[in-house]
């Protein structure tokens, strides 16, 4: 069994922990005035991150998110993905990128760059694929850039799966949440987005302006009962480095979410069932977290009208998210 490496980042008041199984963020420790508060969910066992983690906390890829039925076509050639959930590729199949032992490239004080090489075939996707994701971090941020090439045409979509929790409570139903977006992506029931995008007007999805949670996960909303929660793709308003969410906890601390991509995946934690035990030693629980996941939309390739997530030979994939914290 692979022994994850770990990476130690510092900057004044901030220090972020890195594994480099899934190329992962396992603490973010922050220190603005009560003391460090980890903001983020980890599995208190390094090497079970390559086992079974869940996504906590890893880069994920090829593909973020779904893709319909293991079933992809580029420049009119088919092909076929792993599967493994609901008969449909969620992030990467079955053997992503968040299971393997990514290698250090570059490691100073405040910042590493990890990369990977994906073999042509790798979960049925395409081409050779090599990628890098970059961590910097500064007083108040971290700094995520991901870049990616290939040698044959290919679908890239990175995103990443921290779980945000920014107090210690057992849960974020007491979090506000604020994501600048006038549409998201209705779901199937296998959680496969249907085709439609949906103005969030009139919905418990509207979160342009900060709403708690709680008051959304109460709804009674069909798409809330599809997910377990919220575990939806928001089109995020503008385009170009512009902010994609904010999430506010009681004691008034604040992380905010900054990206180039088209948009943010919400997900609120329906899937943890106290069988994984977090750093603290608690089991982590339904909403222990919410993950704010930036990145192109799912299942694109099937939707030539959305956003392209093809790349190319010669092309090259590249795009940043920073998280910027603070409290109020």
């Amino acid at each position: 069994m692979v022994t994850p490496r770990i990476l130690d980042l510092h900057a004044d008041g901030l220090r972020l922990e890195l594994l480099t199984a899934g190329a992962s963020v396992r603490r973010l420790v922050v220190d603005d005035g009560d003391g460090p508060v980890d903001v983020v969910l980890g599995l208190a066992e390094p090497a079970s991150y390559m086992a079974d983690g869940g996504y906590v906390g890893a880069v994920v890829g090829r593909f973020g998110n779904r893709i319909a039925a293991g079933h992809l076509a580029v420049d009119g050639v088919e092909h076929r993905l792993t599967t493994n959930q609901f008969g449909n590729t969620l992030h990467g199949g079955a053997d992503g990128f968040d299971r393997r032992d990514w290698e250090v490239l570059d490691h100073g004080p405040a910042h590493a760059t990890l990369g990977l090489t994906s073999p042509d075939g790798d979960q049925g996707f395409p081409g050779t694929l090599a990628v890098t994701v970059t961590y910097r971090v500064a007083p108040g941020s971290v700094t995520i850039e991901y870049t990616g090439e290939t040698d044959a045409p290919t679908v890239l979509n990175l995103t990443h799966h921290a779980y945000l929790r920014l107090d210690d409570g057992p849960t974020v139903d007491d979090h506000v949440l604020e994501v600048p977006a006038s549409s998201f992506l209705a779901l199937r029931p296998d959680l496969v987005p249907t085709g439609e995008v949906r103005p969030v007007a009139g919905t418990p999805f509207d979160l342009r302006t900060p709403t708690a949670l709680r008051d959304v996960l109460a709804s009674d909303d069909e798409q809330l009962r599809i997910a377990g929660g919220i575990d939806h793709h928001y089109v995020v308003d503008g385009t170009g480095m512009r902010r994609a969410a904010r999430l506010t906890a009681p004691s008034g601390r604040w992380l905010e979410v900054h990206s180039d991509q088209p948009g943010v995946q919400v997900y609120t934690g329906a899937h943890f069932d106290g069988t994984q035990t977090g750093l603290d030693g608690r089991p982590l629980t339904a909403r222990a977290g919410v993950a704010l996941e930036t990145q192109g939309y799912p299942d694109a390739p099937h939707h030539p009208d959305w956003p392209s997530t093809v790349l190319r030979p010669g092309e090259r994939y590249a795009t940043s998210t920073q998280w910027r914290l603070g409290r109020d």
